[in-house]
């Protein structure tokens, strides 16, 4: 854990093999709690997902851009993707 930095509590469920892993790396000294191996974990996921945005950011700049609707509907199909259904207005 970072001295100084505020923090909080919160419960998380984790399969009980990942706990048993978390708990072996512990006993064998290579982090020094469960705490502070969950913390790291999450600033390096935070940190992943904060560089597959700029990578896609430069991406979508150097080829003109974000989807365009139509764009975004043609690659739903091609990927699978359910288009959500879209809800009729009742008369009021």
């Amino acid at each position: 854990m970072v001295n100084g930095m505020a923090t909080t509590k919160v419960t998380i469920t984790l399969d009980n093999e990942q706990l048993a892993a978390v708990r072996k790396l512990v006993s064998q000294g290579k982090a020094s709690n469960v705490s502070s191996f969950i913390q790291h974990a999450v600033a390096v996921s935070l940190s992943d997902v904060a560089g597959w945005g700029a990578m896609l950011g430069l991406a979508l700049k150097g080829t003109g851009g974000p989807l365009t609707a139509k764009e975004r509907v043609w690659a739903d199909s091609v990927l699978g993707v359910a288009q959500p259904q879209r809800r009729k207005r009742s008369a009021a």
